[in-house]
C-alpha cells in the first residue's frame, strides 16, 4: 500500500468514526407551545412529523418533543431535557420572550447548543442559532397593502399578537410604512389580542363600540381575523372594506381564492418553520458542519393571483 493511499484510507477511517461518534450520541430536544390556536397547532404537527422523518433518516437520533402550556411548564421542561434526556441540542419556540431567555442561556452555558426559532429572545446571545419568518417583512409588506389598498387615506385599527420581540418587529414596521408613505392613513388604536379568536373577537368589538367609522383592519394573524370576522358580522357594520390578517391559515387562503368581500389577501408566516430549523440542525449535528447564525424565512403577499401556490387542504392550519 502506497503512503499516499495509506493516508487516504486513515483519513476515510477518522471521518466515518467522527461521523459515527456524532450519529451515535445525538439527542435533540424540541420545546414548543401547546396547540393553543391554528398556528400552534400547525408547529405542533409539523415538528412530530419531522421527529418521525428525521429519526428514520438518521438512525443515531434521538429527538423528544414537548409542548408547554405557558412559559414557567416550559422552563421547567427545558431542564428536565437537559438533566433527565441529556440532549446535546434544544430547539425551542419560546412562549414569551423575555421569562424563557435566562433558562435558555442557562442550557447554553452547559454546552447545550440552543436554536430559538420565531420568537427571538431579549438577550440574543442566548442562543446558538436562530430560525425565523420575516417579521419585520410581514409589517412591512401588510402595510403596503393597506396603504395601497385604501388609495392612501381611510381609518384603520391594529389588533396586536403577544408581547413578544416579534410582535413589536411588525407593528413597528406596519407604522413606518404608515407614516412614511401613507400619511394619511389613520390608526385608530392598536391593542394586544394575543393571537387568538376568542381574544380578537372581544377586542374588535370594542373597536366596533368606539369607532363608528372604520376602513380597514389589520389582524396581523390568521386567528385573530376569525375572531374580528365574527364580530363585524355581529354587528352587522358595512364600512369595513377589508380585513387583512398573515400566516397563510388555509381557510384564510381559501377565501381569498373565492373572492371573498373581506379577506382579499393573506401575507405568509408558515407554521413550516419548525420543520425546517429542525431539518438544519439535524443535518448540521449528524454530519458535524456549522449551522448558519440565522436563517430568514420571506414573507409573500397572497392574492387571488397566487393564492392556489399556498393552498394547503391537508394542513391542520
Amino acid at each position: 500500500m502506497s503512503q499516499v493511499l495509506r493516508k487516504s484510507v486513515v483519513l476515510s477511517f477518522a471521518l466515518l468514526a467522527s461521523a459515527a461518534l456524532a450519529q451515535t450520541k445525538q439527542v435533540i430536544g424540541v420545546s414548543i407551545p401547546s396547540a393553543d390556536h391554528g398556528w400552534t397547532a400547525g408547529i405542533v404537527y409539523w415538528a412530530n412529523q419531522t421527529k418521525a422523518e428525521l429519526e428514520k433518516m438518521y438512525p443515531g437520533l434521538s429527538v423528544i418533543v414537548k409542548t408547554a402550556k405557558d412559559s414557567n411548564e416550559q422552563a421547567n421542561q427545558i431542564q428536565d431535557l437537559y438533566t433527565v434526556n441529556k440532549i446535546n441540542a434544544l430547539v425551542i419556540l419560546p412562549q414569551e420572550s423575555a421569562p424563557l431567555t435566562k433558562p435558555v442561556a442557562d442550557l447554553k452555558k452547559q454546552g447545550v447548543f440552543t436554536l430559538v426559532v420565531d420568537r427571538a429572545l431579549t438577550d440574543p446571545t442566548a442562543q446558538s442559532a436562530y430560525v425565523a419568518g420575516d417579521n419585520p417583512g410581514l409589517g412591512r409588506v401588510s402595510g403596503e397593502y393597506v396603504g395601497k389598498t385604501l388609495g392612501g387615506k381611510g381609518n384603520v385599527v391594529v389588533l396586536r399578537g403577544i408581547a413578544t420581540v416579534i410582535d413589536n418587529q411588525r407593528v413597528d414596521a406596519f407604522e413606518n410604512v404608515i407614516k412614511t408613505k401613507y400619511p394619511n392613513v389613520k390608526i385608530l388604536d392598536k391593542q394586544y389580542a394575543n393571537w387568538n379568536r376568542d381574544d380578537g373577537f372581544r377586542v374588535m368589538q370594542d373597536y366596533l363600540t368606539r369607532f363608528p367609522k372604520i376602513d380597514a383592519v389589520w389582524a396581523q394573524d390568521d386567528d385573530i381575523a376569525v375572531g374580528v370576522l365574527k364580530a363585524i358580522q355581529q354587528a352587522g357594520r358595512t364600512d369595513i372594506k377589508f380585513v387583512l390578517g398573515g400566516a397563510g391559515m388555509k381557510d384564510m387562503v381559501k377565501k381569498v381564492m373565492d373572492g371573498d368581500k373581506l379577506i382579499t389577501a393573506d401575507v405568509t408566516y408558515p407554521p413550516t418553520m419548525i420543520r425546517d430549523a429542525m431539518r438544519l440542525l439535524a443535518k448540521a449535528r449528524m454530519t458535524n458542519t456549522a449551522m448558519a447564525k440565522s436563517t430568514i424565512i420571506p414573507s409573500v403577499l397572497v392574492t387571488k393571483a397566487n393564492a392556489a401556490e399556498y393552498y394547503f387542504p391537508k394542513s391542520p392550519f
